[in-house]
């Protein structure tokens, strides 16, 4: 069963601050999620101007899992480990992508995000110049903290 984002209540008198409001959009995207172990939504934000969105499923035009089912589930692979096995790109990485394919520059972004990116995802986060990380939950990846820190990426729970 996949785990789905909670909306947040706001925090400010019923209207919520710009970190809660791109988080709950993120919330939404992630509803889009063909993954069956867990579904994240992740969107790339500059100068509070939304450029992209991403959710975690099957490359375009290929079979997702909640069709054909989980390579990993079946091999009783266990969360973080092994993502060569996994026919999902992340939705950090499709947030990417999709700036790479309609020529949007990410540079200078904030990536808001459902969950605390993995170690690979940091690295291409690190490389597109994304600097700052807002995300909701978290995710066991020391190595990824480790990597946010030394670049000098801020990453904040909200």
């Amino acid at each position: 069963m996949t785990e789905t984002a909670n909306i947040a209540q706001p925090t400010t008198g019923g209207r919520p601050d710009w970190d809660e409001y791109f988080l709950d959009i993120a919330a939404l995207v992630a509803r889009r999620s063909t993954c069956r172990r867990r579904s994240v939504g992740a969107l790339l934000v500059r100068d509070r101007r939304l450029l992209t969105t991403g959710y975690n499923g099957a490359p375009s035009g290929l079979r997702h899992c909640l069709d054909i089912g989980c390579l990993r589930e079946e091999m009783k692979i266990p969360s973080g480990e092994r993502h060569e096995l996994c026919r999902g790109l992340h939705a950090e990485q499709n947030a990417i992508i999709q700036a790479a394919l309609h020529g949007v520059g990410v540079n200078g972004a904030t990536l808001y995000c459902t969950n605390h990116p993995c170690i690979i995802c940091a690295k291409m986060l690190i490389n597109a110049g994304v600097v700052r990380l807002v995300i909701r939950d978290g995710y066991r990846d020391d190595l990824a903290r480790g990597m946010f820190a030394e670049a000098g990426i801020e990453v904040t729970q909200a």
